[in-house]
């Protein structure tokens, strides 16, 4: 399909422009393809300064910042919304009222590029595997596409650098996948890895809700696409009512069936299951067994996701800043961490999203000698569960306090178990914070 005639001309009202890059990239995008565009965010001019300041040139587009106008979904051809755009939108009802359009720029890509392509969802675990897939097919000598929930990477923006023998791999989070429910799509291999409680002050605590805009990872597949699931997911396709709903031939996959001699250089159980979550959608590419090994044994790890950051004076620093969910941090401590030695020296808290920390807080006091806490709600409900445990307003303070208590052999862990917002603009803000203040112990 011709994209450039596609978007030429047209009304198109984007939906959340913010700081991460995906949305300033698809605003360039829309403005080079001759767009007519109207740009709108509830964040005000001077927050997004940033952001504008890579678009202020273009003549087409007009910026409505510090709120949405009812107007902006009227009379238009297409609605771009963002993620995490709230299922109640008055400004989307608004929009499908008036027979708009409404899509985002991830299933947008996959329907106008015709390309072959690979999604990755799960509440934990999708970067990672995301980025194994990747790893692997560039080992293959494949053509690849990275695109999804990426940091600074606009999918629709990726359309020019389409050729007749490309492969997508996107990760999706639940909120890129409402856009493919929209428009009956899903990818042709999709890789579902984990699923529990997340988003829930977003879902409004029903887990169902949560579980049906993942499901649309597989919902439009057919008989001749591939569903790779991790095994943990198996229990919520039967309890949810899901499972004759799938039409794609399924593969179920744990840690065990990944290959015991493959070695990776990443720790932990989870990434094992990771690792074989991603050899199992590489082999339903045709990738050889061979390529697979040797592609995830060189694998080192995705930023911000129990990344080792450092070795300092025999102590193991990790930056985990992903870690939103406790499961995420739970897997981190029994991945890097040592019960019998009580080794780990934890930055935790952060802003509540509503979720069960109780086997969490039970295992910090199996392997965390001290635990240090960045302020926010969700630090405040679990404060008085670690007596003793010291609240900070600074990321550098933590990392300084938390560097004084560790001794040769001990781990400094920042695994947050909390969402980020209020001390910090987002995960990647706190993860860069974090990785700015370990370059000061140095």
């Amino acid at each position: 399909m011709d994209y450039r005639a596609y978007f030429k001309d047209k009304r198109v009202t984007l939906m959340g422009l913010g700081l991460l890059g995906r949305g300033v990239g698809d605003a360039r995008f829309l403005a080079e393809c001759g767009a007519e565009l109207v740009v709108t965010d509830l964040k005000s001019e001077s927050e997004l300064e940033v952001s504008l300041a890579q678009l202020r040139a273009f003549p087409n587009i007009l910026f409505h910042l510090g709120g949405h106008h009812v107007e902006d979904f009227a009379g238009r051809d297409l609605i771009l919304k963002a993620a995490g755009v709230p299922l109640d939108s008055v400004y989307i009802a608004e929009a499908r009222k008036n027979g708009i359009r409404v899509r985002m720029s991830a299933d947008l890509f996959a329907e106008l590029s015709g390309i072959p392509i690979v999604g990755i969802t799960g509440t934990r675990g999708k970067s990672t595997v995301t980025h194994m897939v990747a790893h692997i097919l560039r080992r293959a000598g494949l053509e690849l596409l990275l695109g999804g929930n990426i940091k600074g990477v606009s999918t629709l923006s990726l359309l020019p650098s389409v050729k007749s023998d490309s492969i997508a791999v996107l990760e999706l989070d639940s909120w890129q996948l409402q856009g493919f429910g929209d428009a009956a799509l899903s990818p042709h291999i999709s890789i579902f890895t984990t699923f529990m409680p997340d988003h829930m002050n977003y879902y409004k605590q029903d887990l169902r809700a949560y579980f049906a805009d993942k499901a649309n990872i597989f919902l439009n597949q057919n008989e001749s696409d591939t569903l790779v699931v991790g095994e943990g997911v198996v229990p919520y396709l039967k309890d949810f009512g899901y499972q004759k709903k799938i039409k794609a031939r399924v593969a179920v996959v744990g840690a065990d069936n990944l290959p015991k001699n493959i070695a990776l250089l990443i720790p932990g159980e989870h990434n094992r299951l990771n690792a074989a979550l991603a050899r199992a959608a590489a082999e339903a590419l045709g990738v050889d067994d061979e390529t697979s090994k040797a592609a995830l044994e060189t694998f080192i790890g995705v930023p911000g996701r129990l990344q080792l950051v450092q070795e300092l004076h025999g102590v193991r620093i990790y930056n985990d800043t992903t870690s939103t969910v406790p499961e995420a941090a739970l897997a981190a401590l029994r991945a890097v961490g040592d019960e019998k030695k009580k080794n780990i020296v934890l930055i935790m808290g952060g802003s509540d999203k509503g979720l069960d920390m109780t086997s969490l807080l039970a295992e910090t006091k199996k392997y965390c000698k001290r635990v240090l806490l960045l302020d926010g709600t969700g630090t405040q409900r679990v404060r008085e569960d670690l007596p003793g445990a010291t609240i900070y307003h600074t990321m550098a303070e933590a990392v300084n306090d938390a560097f004084t208590v560790c001794e040769k052999g001990d781990v400094l862990l920042m695994s947050p178990a909390f969402a980020s917002f209020g001390m910090f603009q987002n995960e990647y803000d706190r993860g860069d914070q974090f990785d700015a203040a370990v370059k000061g112990l140095i």
